[in-house]
């Protein structure tokens, strides 16, 4: 060990044991959270369940759900996410230009509102439309990732701003579309940009100051990543093994990790009692991967990380010298699930790759890895032992000094699944999923880094996958202990909104023509459904008030599904490709902004 590593190794050893004393999680989120009639939360809990307690709605009476009230957020571009809930307040949020809305469930009247002022030309480096993926709540405060890179923090009764902290530079590509998370005494965000050649980093703050306590990039040196090389795991040879001195510099030519990509746009989850963190990191800049040959660590990867001081424990990429695109961001879900007998911690990771992955949160051993879409292509399946996928070469889009046009690759570059979260309920251990069935053809050309402008160099024509009804989406439940599809509800486009599971056994799911519909999670029958204005690419919450539970969501078509019609793009290949994959939206939604609610008229717990 050179002394380099020594010291660095000693920091971490030595930081890590004093912060685990003081480690503490935010009691009144905690007790927030408990209380089933609140959505304190994005996911509802640490854990990404997305899973409520509440049956006063469930399978034999939610054929009787009706509107109770809407409300418009007066902007027309794709609403991802979900409004919180606590107490008699909801918290509405909108995409650019990220309103924030304080509302009174006795009433449906704004408490306040908040609009920050930020500068229109952060909408031309948005690569994928201009959402945001709401809000969180701690220590009394309202969470804003606002769009421009500035983490804001609001009084929850009043709006004002109580602090700012800026974690990005716009000019250089970088934006937020992320919810950030509160995670005990700490607020923990990303970034966005990984078409744009930045570099990702998740960033820690302290939730009343507001000051960074860490920062923990996705590639670069051990110090800037906080590895320690000999106590930081990774998966290999069927075992966890030390990382190494370098790991990350030594998969990359020269100093193309500064422009690595491995942004941090997604879910997060944490585990009070390992006090880990853990989540999913963005592709490798440029799309086009002749120019960057090696594994291009650590993009494409889980981490799982120590809250008090960044340090990872242990890491595992999924999908080494990406060739597609294959964002590692998706939700990290933890449970505890039943494997070859035994009860294990879990964590369980549906990626755009097309591989449903669970391994052992607390270790690191990955447990299972198998196709949750079974057109994927690109693999085969994934060693067991390496951990690594065996690739098949036909799907390569490595091209050896010229450009070249492979087809029929599957999934798609926005994958069997993109940030769309999955819901996981613990009565049954069923995961339910919202899954795109799309495949595209994909061809590479040499492209020059400058800063703030598109790092790409890929251009994608995206459509249905194989099957015999011209679907381009399922809605599954999957069991994660075995890796294997228990049910599937095909739908005719990708199923782009959030899940929800509740104790009710039913789970609600949204689609891209504006349906959102309730299915009964045993066997995926579907109980009812109510057609929005416009396409549903928000994440469906439920809460009580009054003695009443209530369904909502957002319907607001848009994202990367529905760039063409948010962005009024027209060109097949615009969009990376997605334009011309989801032409047919148009006969089937338009455009809109509106937060539904619904409930059964006269049903009172």
């Amino acid at each position: 060990m050179n002394l380099r590593t020594m010291v660095l190794g000693l920091a971490i050893v030595a930081s890590a044991a004093f912060s685990s004393i003081v480690a503490q999680a935010d009691s009144q989120l905690d007790g927030l959270m408990k209380n089933p009639s609140n959505w304190a939360a994005q996911a509802g809990d640490y854990a990404n369940h997305r899973y409520s307690p509440l049956k006063q709605i469930n399978e034999n009476n939610v054929g009787k759900l009706q509107v109770a009230w809407t409300m418009s957020t007066g902007v027309l571009r794709g609403h991802e996410g979900a409004p919180l809930v606590i107490g008699d307040t909801m918290y509405i949020h909108s995409p650019f230009p990220n309103k924030v809305i304080a509302v009174n469930l006795k009433d449906q009247t704004f408490l306040w509102q908040y609009q920050p002022k930020q500068d229109d030309q952060v909408v031309s480096v948005m690569c994928c439309d201009t959402v945001n993926r709401g809000l969180a709540y701690g220590d009394g405060k309202i969470f804003l990732q606002q769009a421009d890179t500035k983490l804001v923090a609001l009084n929850a009764k009043t709006g004002d701003v109580v602090w700012t902290a800026q974690n990005g530079n716009p000019k250089a590509g970088e934006t937020n579309t992320n919810a950030p998370h509160v995670f005990g005494d700490k607020v923990l965000t990303g970034i966005s940009g990984g078409e744009f050649g930045v570099r990702g980093r998740v960033i820690a703050y302290d939730i009343k100051t507001g000051k960074p306590v860490w920062t923990a990039y996705s590639t670069g040196p051990d110090k800037e990543m906080l590895l320690d090389p000999e106590k930081t795991m990774t998966y290999a040879d069927g075992k966890m093994v030390p990382v190494g001195a370098d790991s990350s510099l030594k998969s990359w030519k020269g100093d193309q990790w500064k422009l690595g990509g491995g942004t941090t746009w997604g879910w997060y989850a944490w585990d009070p009692k390992l006090n880990l963190v853990y989540y999913g990191t963005g592709n490798p800049g440029t799309w086009n991967p002749t120019q960057r040959p090696g594994d291009n660590k650590w993009s494409l990867s889980i981490f799982a990380r120590d809250l008090n001081t960044g340090v990872a424990k242990w890491v595992y990429q999924m999908t080494p010298h990406d060739e597609w695109d294959y964002d590692g961001v998706n939700e990290m879900i933890l449970s505890d699930l039943n494997i070859d007998g035994k009860k294990v911690p879990s964590i369980v990771h549906f990626d755009r790759n097309g591989f449903g992955y669970t391994l052992n949160r607390e270790t690191g051993q990955l447990l299972v890895a198998q196709k949750f879409d079974p057109a994927v292509n690109w693999a085969d399946r994934v060693d067991m032992k390496s951990g690594l996928p065996i690739r098949n070469a036909a799907y390569s889009t490595q091209a050896a000094g010229s450009d070249h046009n492979v087809k029929g690759i599957c999934p798609a570059a926005l994958g069997s699944k993109d940030q769309q979260p999955a819901a996981f309920d613990p009565n049954s251990n069923l995961f339910l999923v919202p899954t795109n069935h799309v495949c595209m053809d994909y061809e590479p050309f040499d492209v020059d880094y400058v800063s703030g402008q598109p790092y790409v160099g890929a251009t994608l024509s995206m459509y249905p996958g194989p099957n015999d009804n011209n679907s381009m989406g399922n809605f599954i439940a999957w069991d994660a202990s075995k890796g294997k599809i228990v049910w599937s509800k095909p739908e005719k486009f990708s199923v782009w909104s959030g899940a929800l599971a509740t104790a009710g056994g039913v789970a609600f799911y949204g689609t891209l023509e504006g349906y959102i519909k309730a299915v009964r999670i045993k066997d995926g029958k579907e109980l009812w459904r109510f057609k929005t204005p416009s396409g549903i690419i928000g994440n469906v919450f439920t809460y009580e008030h009054a003695g009443k539970q209530y369904i909502g969501v957002y319907s607001g078509i848009g994202g990367w599904a529905g760039i063409g019609m948010a962005a009024g793009l027209e060109k097949s290949t615009e969009g990376l490709g997605a334009v011309g994959g989801y032409r047919e939206l148009a006969k089937y939604t338009a455009l809109g902004g509106t937060l539904f609610v619904f409930a059964i008229p006269g049903e009172k717990s």
